[in-house]
């Protein structure tokens, strides 16, 4: 099958980029440049070559800089989600993006801070692949230490035989981190709380539930967080 699951992405770029300081006292992270490109642009060009039609940018710290940039796409096309009045946090930005009516039920959610280099498949087609709506309310892309760079906490998912998802335990090393890539069902935002929440609030309650879920990703992630981690991704990124 090569049918996405959705036409859309949310793509999260409202943080502050505290721990991207100095490089943020002028600018959003998500215009930080690495080997010479906005970190955001390698969130958009993987959406684009993947035929992911619309993205969804939502804004807040130093807004109207990214907000001209991101514009300036055709592909894929941009949408605004405007918090430059508060900073709604990750879950808060896509409830008011979907109660906006902005993103379809399901839509896939990137952060835009991250940089992957696909396995066989773009991420985006493995999620599709994979969706059932039926069982899960959320399908997060989850990376191996193994394929994780610039990483260099414990974890933070322990996933079963079935593909369910649980927290870390406390004193344990979890397999699996979190690559800031999920497709979400409008059933995850069903009641959430009002104002600015994390996400995780979301997952807790689909974990209770038995309805969130996890794909191990094939290819090789790369966290950029801080100034540290962009050198030795450049240098990945060029074959060093």
């Amino acid at each position: 099958m090569n049918t996405l699951a959705s036409d859309t992405a949310m793509v999260m770029a409202a943080g502050l980029g505290k721990r991207m300081r100095p490089l943020t006292a002028t600018q959003p992270k998500p215009l930080v440049r690495v080997a010479g490109k906005p970190l955001i642009d390698y969130a958009l060009d993987k959406l684009a070559a993947a035929g992911v039609a619309k993205a969804v940018v939502n804004v807040h710290y130093l807004a109207d800089a990214l907000e001209a940039h991101v514009l300036d796409r055709d592909l894929p096309k941009v949408a605004i989600s405007d918090e430059r009045d508060r900073l709604l946090e990750t879950g808060g930005g896509m409830v008011k993006a979907q109660r906006a009516g902005l993103l379809p039920d399901p839509f896939f959610c990137v952060n835009s801070d991250n940089i992957w280099l696909d396995g066989p498949y773009h991420a985006f087609r493995e999620l599709s692949e994979a969706w059932n709506p039926d069982s899960m309310d959320a399908l997060l892309l989850l990376v191996p230490h193994t394929g994780a760079r610039n990483f260099d906490g414990k974890g933070d998912f322990h996933m079963d035989t079935e593909g369910r998802i649980s927290r870390r335990r406390s004193g344990r090393i979890a397999p699996f981190i979190y690559s800031g890539i999920q497709l979400v069902s409008h059933r995850l935002l069903c009641d959430a709380p009002e104002g600015a929440f994390s996400t995780n609030s979301l997952w807790d309650r689909a974990m209770e539930e038995q309805r969130l879920y996890g794909l191990l990703f094939a290819g090789e992630w790369f966290e950029v967080g801080s100034p540290q981690a962009i050198a030795p991704t450049e240098a990945a990124l060029r074959g060093d």
